[in-house]
């Protein structure tokens, strides 16, 4: 890196940190701290929302998708709109319409404190998860570009994001996450302008070489669900989206944080509609990448010629082709998309360990030793995530397996919202039941061929959440009104 390169990264940095600390002073309650006292503009929510859409996994997966094949995720982003829409016309109001900052309170409403218990703990063990799996690819990808010490990298990213988040809270993750969002947009953009116009031959020359490689193809449009085509993307997109903004407590936050209905509804749609567009520009910049480096074969290393490494080829152009200053931009970027989520997943799981544990426990205790706990248990968080990064780096398999186990339980939580939403007939037995056969088919699905089981599962994996929300709320439905049927018992006569 060149100085101007340390400049850009140093003031990144610093003006973060500058910003958590600056927002101390609007987190001195726990109503501030978790939702920023109900005030916050829907534009600022949004930008919030859409830097959480935008990881380092995005930033660096998206480009290395369309290098080695073609635009399929696109169809993930084309869901958006619908689930925005769902989002803004049934989740936003039901939240708001509750007085607890948890989003999984509604369960306990609905169906009892199991449901409220069961979501809560696997929200927090797929949150953890998270945070090791962000910090993870963002060392690798910083050890690939600049040859920073792994740990170092994964110890430094772990603190930055946990002082802030536990300094300032909800608004300083929320101001955070909108400059992040602004440093990520403006990266991609310059980046791909400059692959635009440093083509050879002039822009046409990359779009001849797309368009003789297939590569703006979204993928089959024929009804198999065997396969990555477009309406397997596009259902397990709506499926996530969902998942997102219907029963995540970080999206949940924020439309509690919100000045109003209509800034929560509208921070939806800012979300949604940024992240729609600058998705498809990161799979632009994958799509550069290719026609640059197949007409100029010379400088891309042979190590890197394969399909299997097409993730690697975005931080190689980065640190080896961008001209000064604008490398330092594009690493400033990387690490906005780490911290955006890391900040996110920090707050929003603190939240949960306080509401959904912690005030059950000790209901009475007063909001100074409420707010003490919320900032301990951000840091601890923090350290947690942390540690399980470094722990990836020994024994990935282990933590590949945790995420697996994670995804299997928490994979159930959407289906058991909607059957809580849309059923009015439906009670805890009932939820109890369809949240066993949900489970039970998302181990079928997730583990039939690794089990070596008689019925193997024949869809694309991507199917498998889908599959499991359907089950949930089917089962449901059907328990539900086969349990509507049952004679009831006639009630005693005896003394009338």
């Amino acid at each position: 890196m060149t100085a101007p390169d340390f400049v850009v990264l140093l003031f990144y940095v610093v003006t973060i940190v500058v910003a958590g600390v600056l927002l101390r002073r609007r987190a001195l309650s726990p109503e501030a701290y978790m939702l920023a006292n109900r005030r916050l503009p829907g534009w600022l929510l949004g930008l919030s929302i859409f830097g959480t859409y935008l990881s380092s996994i995005s930033f660096l997966a998206l480009p290395g998708k369309a290098y080695a094949a073609e635009w399929s995720p696109l169809a993930f982003s084309l869901s958006l709109p619908l689930a925005a829409w769902i989002a803004g016309r049934w989740f936003a109001p039901l939240y708001r319409a509750a007085p607890e900052a948890s989003a999984y309170a509604y369960l306990e409403r609905r169906f009892g404190l199991w449901a409220r218990l069961y979501c809560a703990s696997f929200y927090l063990l797929t949150q953890i998860a998270r945070m090791a799996t962000i910090l993870f690819l963002i060392a690798l990808a910083l050890d690939r570009l600049l040859g920073w010490d792994i740990v170092l990298i994964i110890v430094a990213t772990g603190i930055l994001a946990t002082f802030y988040s536990a300094v300032g809270g909800i608004e300083a993750v929320i101001w955070t996450d909108a400059i992040q969002s602004v440093v990520l947009t403006v990266g991609a953009v310059v980046c791909a302008a400059l692959l635009l116009f440093g083509m050879p031959g002039g822009p046409g020359q990359l779009f001849d070489i797309a368009f003789a490689h297939d590569k703006f193809s979204l993928g089959t449009f024929a009804p198999v669900l065997t396969e990555a085509g477009f309406w397997v993307v596009f259902l397990y997109g709506l499926t996530i989206n969902l998942q997102n903004f219907g029963i995540d407590q970080s999206y949940v936050q924020r439309y509690k944080s919100a000045a109003s209905l209509p800034a929560a509804r509208q921070s939806v749609w800012i979300g949604a509609l940024l992240y729609l567009p600058v998705g498809a520009l990161f799979l632009f910049i994958g799509t550069a990448l290719f026609a640059y480096y197949a007409a100029q074969p010379g400088l891309l290393p042979p190590e890197l010629q394969t399909p299997d490494l097409a993730d690697r080829v975005f931080p190689y152009f980065i640190v080896s082709a961008l001209p000064p200053g604008v490398t330092g931009l594009m690493i400033a970027a990387l690490f906005a998309a780490a911290m955006s989520s890391l900040d996110t997943s920090l707050n929003s799981s603190a939240t949960v360990l306080t509401t959904d544990f912690y005030l059950r426990a000790r209901p009475g205790v007063c909001e100074r030793t409420q707010l003490r706990f919320l900032r301990i248990t951000t840091v601890l968080l923090g350290a947690l995530g942390t540690a399980a990064a470094l722990f990836m780096l020994t024994v990935k398999g282990m933590l590949d397996v945790w995420w697996n186990l994670a995804g299997i339980f928490s994979g159930g939580m959407l289906g058991l919202f909607l059957l809580g939403m849309l059923s009015r007939r439906a009670r805890s037995m009932q939820a109890g039941i369809a949240m066993i056969v949900g489970i039970l088919v998302l181990i079928w699905a997730g583990f039939s061929t690794t089990l070596d089981l008689p019925v193997p599962n024949p869809l694309h994996p991507f199917m498998t959440t889908v599959l499991a929300t359907l089950a949930i709320f089917a089962t449901g439905i059907v328990v539900s009104r086969h349990h509507a049927r049952q004679p009831q018992p006639m009630k005693s006569t005896a003394g009338s």
